[in-house]
């Protein structure tokens, strides 16, 4: 059970960590722009958005198959999922374009939540019924 836990903690603090950059990278960057020509160019790269959300989808995705089985799981999966499709909308979606940085970092927000409530939740042993 300690292997399952500590598995889960990891994958949970991974994905509030990228779900973190990708705010500082929506929020943050384009004032380090101003400063330094290397971040002016990195606020700007589609590459950067695409990245971090190839990354999210198989590291919450597997958070996410994992939980569906748990009597729980509807504020963690529908957190992660709507999350999950406000960063590949951000991301992918040409027609949203104007809305990017809107949509990606409550996508990200939503997502980190549900990370963070899968982690109360576990390091509690899945007593806590407040969140």
């Amino acid at each position: 059970m300690a292997v399952r836990s500590s598995r889960a903690a990891v994958i949970d603090f991974s994905a509030i960590t990228l779900s973190g950059l990708c705010v500082v990278h929506c929020l943050a960057l384009p004032l380090f722009a101003a400063f330094l020509p290397l971040a002016g160019a990195w606020s700007e790269a589609e590459w950067v958005h695409k990245l971090f959300v190839a990354l999210a989808l198989p590291l919450s995705g597997f958070a996410i198959v994992r939980r569906l089985s748990a009597p729980d799981w509807k504020v963690f999966v529908g957190l992660a999922v709507a999350g999950l499709s406000l960063l590949f909308a951000a991301a992918f979606v040409e027609a949203l374009h104007e809305l990017e940085t809107p949509l990606t970092v409550t996508g990200a927000l939503m997502l980190a939540v549900a990370h963070i409530w899968r982690w109360v939740r576990h390091r509690h042993g899945g007593s806590r019924r407040d969140f």
